[in-house]
């Protein structure tokens, strides 16, 4: 299963019918809260991503909408293949399991700054 938020977007003066209209897709998505800017947010769930991207692609149809994006995603499948990926995975550094380990032990090695 997975499970995503989407933010999203209408003209203020929209924003009550356009939650009305959301509440009222329970198919599709679950409303959660909103401002009075406009923004509103929802989850979304389905079987896969496939499914999660044509809820998105369905939100952004819907009247009064600016715009709709998926903001967080998770994975139920993907984080089980990771956990038993990290089980299995005899290379990883002992002190990754040290309680007293500092942060400021860790060396980030992703900024791609000055490669390209």
């Amino acid at each position: 299963m997975n499970l995503s938020s989407v933010i999203v977007n209408t003209a203020p003066e929209n924003t009550g019918e356009l939650v009305d209209f959301i509440k009222k897709q329970p198919d599709v998505c679950e409303y959660h809260l909103h401002d009075d800017k406009g923004r509103i947010i929802v989850t979304i769930e389905g079987a896969g991503v496939e499914e999660e991207v044509a809820k998105m692609q369905m939100i952004q149809k819907f009247p009064m909408v600016i715009s709709a994006e998926m903001v967080f995603a998770y994975s139920e499948d993907e984080l089980e293949k990771n956990r038993e990926l990290l089980d299995s995975n005899d290379k990883l550094p002992e002190w990754l399991n040290d309680p007293n380990a500092k942060v400021s032990d860790i060396k980030y090695n992703g900024d791609l700054k000055g490669r390209f």
